[in-house]
């Protein structure tokens, strides 16, 4: 079961091997903070970890297992389906969808339908076009302004490997969960964080299955 929401949440999802995992380390400075694998498929639920930026702002990332792989059966598929459309669609303290996207293979039809039911369902999304490091920096800025013009969405661009990127992202996280900080009678709670850095990373206080 997922802790009742005390914090904002910001989402990641993304097609396996996109390189959600790699991203999330960076993100929080942390080595091992989500699990990295070879595998698709190896996270089958919502996990959440609580994060505190440098100026004292809280939120909970979640990391959403990936979808586009094709070694699971289609009724496990179906229902880590259903049990994500109800986190993202129920949620009341999530606050965007962060879609990764690889930088190298462009968005496919399984994003584009992603990104069309966030706007449907009147969700936020923004997607990150990920492993930016594997083109030449002309390559990943013309990516970039290409796929924001074609998605019609913002879009960053980010290497979990370098870190090129990452306090772009912090900064977008920071103005999409600041609003919700200063709102007078925010609850706050969950785990003590541990300074690392700019961005820290406490655990997880939570996951849900799906099944």
């Amino acid at each position: 079961m997922l802790p009742s929401p005390t914090q904002p949440e910001i989402a990641f999802a993304g097609r396996s091997n996109v390189g959600k995992s790699t991203l999330l380390n960076r993100l929080a400075q942390r080595r091992a903070l989500a699990r990295t694998s070879k595998t698709p498929g190896c996270t089958r639920g919502v996990v959440l970890f609580e994060l505190r930026l440098r100026d004292g702002t809280k939120l909970h990332i979640a990391d959403l297992p990936g979808y586009g792989f094709a070694d699971r059966s289609k009724g496990e598929r179906a229902a880590w389906g259903k049990h994500l459309e109800e986190y993202v669609a129920r949620r009341a303290s999530l606050r965007a969808v962060i879609v990764l996207i690889d930088v190298r293979r462009g968005p496919q039809p399984d994003d584009i339908q992603l990104l069309d039911w966030l706007r449907f369902i009147h969700r936020d999304p923004i997607v990150v076009l990920t492993k930016i490091d594997k083109l030449s920096r002309n390559e990943a800025s013309a990516a970039v302004a290409s796929a924001q013009r074609d998605l019609g969405v913002p879009v960053l661009g980010l290497s979990g490997e370098t870190g090129a990127g990452r306090e772009t992202l912090l900064q977008r996280i920071r103005a999409m969960v600041a609003p919700v900080e200063a709102q007078p009678g925010t609850v706050e709670g969950g785990l003590p964080p541990e300074v690392v850095d700019d961005l820290t990373a406490t655990g997880s206080p939570g996951t849900a299955p799906a099944h």
